[in-house]
């Protein structure tokens, strides 16, 4: 599964308007943290391609969206359900941790297969 990068302009289409939840990984291409969990990010959109949408913001390129949900930290990881913002993850996590918070809004959803 393609990790899709969004912009400022396409940010309310792609994420807010989207059918299936959203992981939002704000990053920036200076930041260590955030290469360290860009894999994470993508394993996890492979694993759970039927059942989340996986994008990336880059902070530097598109503040406006940044700056809307007040990331002052990055990495910064957001949880959206239905356009709304469930959970908020600030910095480099484990991987078990991200699935963690990740299934229990996903059993939230009538998107749980």
């Amino acid at each position: 599964m393609h990790v899709l990068e969004v912009m400022d302009a396409s940010f309310n289409e792609e994420v807010i308007k989207s059918s299936y939840p959203v992981l939002v990984d704000f990053w920036a291409p200076w930041c260590g943290p955030c290469r360290m969990v860009a894999p994470v990010v993508n394993q996890i959109a492979h694993e759970y391609k039927d059942k989340l949408k996986v994008v990336t913001l880059n902070t530097d390129k598109n503040p406006s969206t940044a700056a809307e949900y007040g990331i002052r930290s990055i990495p910064t990881l957001i949880i959206f359900i239905e356009g709304q913002r469930v959970h908020t993850v600030v910095g480099a996590i484990p991987k078990s941790t991200l699935i963690s918070t990740l299934n229990k809004h996903l059993s939230n959803t009538n998107m749980q297969q």
